[in-house]
């Protein structure tokens, strides 16, 4: 008799709803994004799933659209590391991942700071490294907008190697050795003043689908966070990612690929499916619409109709309309692609937002959705999922209650936690101690 083989165990972890048009505002579910109390329902409700973490992110100024404050930036960003400090008395094994710019940052602070986290949760940080090349960013802090664009992710590597060689300046018995690097990008020398902390090095974590950013990620990060469209597209993603790894010597299982998605279950397919249409109809009001294809095309369009046709001019490169946003690429190859769909179903502007906007969903029953998520990680599409519910902060409940179980029993998710890190949950090894 053949032996099946055992299934892939499936990670899973929760993303904070952050400010944009992900949370349905008008919910009367709908609570602060600012109050600790949303912060730690959140945390604890993913706990209880035995999720791998709990994840926020940065904003290091309030964007803004055509000179004026976005408007979901209003209800202000509190800064993530602070939140998650806090969020370390109040939950015992879950995982607690920071977004910190690596832009406008220094190694030495913000070392001491991870480390301290890791050493007040017992080994649970985790650390989002991101970069910026943005100057209007970069006006709120001495250094202005002075990096180039292709120096963001060489500052960055070097920032994550330097502050790997300050976390190993101190010795598993307690011993702090003087530290000193000399690169590109920092120059530092002295002693560390935090000890070894329990997982040796917080889990880094990167976001990014551009090929320098997998290169960054192959080369350097525990976790990759990415966004794709279907199954396909998944395992495309997931064999270019991990067939770089080996050029860093590193092994398969050294970098796991989690998906951001979101989840909208209903008793039967059609009440799913009927929540799912409600829920992007909330998240993208004509208003929303008409901001987003802006920020596409570079142009005003405020005198367009939402329910009318897309624009049949070309985008404006770099208008500068929307400042403190992500790039979106090469906004002519998206207006064509938005054309094209728009043209091939027959879709209005806001219509053609909802279709195209947006990260892969898991519409239907819990058994459903189950089933499903279990597919993408047996067919190598992912190792797991980073949960982005639309609503704050109740939004991961119904998930945890309805499809955890079924996971469970399906024997592809954890029925309690085995260890005590975030490494742990993850199933990375500890880092051997270097210098």
């Amino acid at each position: 008799m053949t032996r099946r083989p055992k299934a892939k165990q499936i990670h899973l972890a929760a993303h904070f709803p952050g400010v944009n048009n992900t949370t349905v505002w008008a919910d009367p579910g709908s609570r602060s994004q600012i109050e600790f109390s949303s912060f730690e329902h959140l945390a604890r409700t993913a706990e209880r799933g035995l999720f791998d973490f709990f994840f926020l992110a940065e904003g290091l100024r309030l964007r803004e659209h055509k000179g004026r404050i976005h408007d979901l930036d209003v209800v202000g960003r509190p800064e993530s590391l602070t939140v998650l400090n806090a969020l370390a008395a109040v939950t015992e094994r879950l995982g607690l991942a920071a977004t910190v710019n690596a832009t406008f940052n220094e190694p030495y602070e913000l070392a001491r700071r991870l480390a301290t986290l890791d050493h007040l949760s017992g080994g649970r940080a985790a650390w989002n490294v991101v970069t910026s090349s943005d100057a209007f960013t970069g006006e709120n802090f001495r250094r202005g907008g002075f990096l180039d664009r292709a120096d963001r992710y060489t500052r960055a590597a070097e920032f994550v190697a330097t502050t790997r060689e300050l976390w190993d300046s101190w010795t598993p018995e307690g011993v702090s050795r003087p530290f000193a690097h000399r690169g590109q990008h920092f120059d530092i020398a002295g002693e560390f003043t935090v000890p070894r902390s329990p997982q040796g090095h917080p889990v880094v974590i990167q976001a990014g689908d551009s090929d320098e950013g997998r290169e960054f990620a192959a080369s350097t990060a525990d976790v990759i966070f990415t966004r794709q469209s279907s199954l396909a597209a998944g395992k495309a993603f997931y064999a270019d990612v991990k067939r770089r790894l080996a050029t860093y010597g590193r092994a398969h299982g050294d970098l796991k690929i989690l998906l951001g998605v979101s989840v909208v279950l209903g008793d039967t397919p059609a009440d799913a499916q009927e929540k799912a249409a409600e829920i992007r109809r909330q998240q993208t009001s004509p208003q929303t619409a008409l901001l987003t294809l802006e920020q596409i095309w570079g142009a005003d369009l405020s005198a367009y109709d939402p329910d009318g046709p897309l624009p049949d001019f070309d985008p404006v490169p770099d208008s500068g309309i929307t400042q403190g946003r992500t790039r979106r690429g090469d906004t002519v190859a998206i207006a064509e692609k938005w054309r094209a769909l728009a043209e091939e179903k027959g879709l209005s502007i806001r219509e053609t937002v909802i279709e195209a906007g947006g990260r892969q969903s898991f519409v239907g029953t819990p058994q459903a959705v189950a089933a499903e998520l279990d597919a993408f990680v047996q067919a190598d599409a992912a190792d797991g999922f980073i949960l982005v519910p639309h609503l704050t902060p109740g939004g991961l409940d119904e998930f945890v209650d309805r499809v955890v179980p079924l996971l469970q029993e399906r024997g592809v998710f954890r029925t309690e936690y085995e260890g005590t890190t975030l490494r742990s949950h993850l199933g990375l090894a500890e880092p051997e101690q270097k210098g």
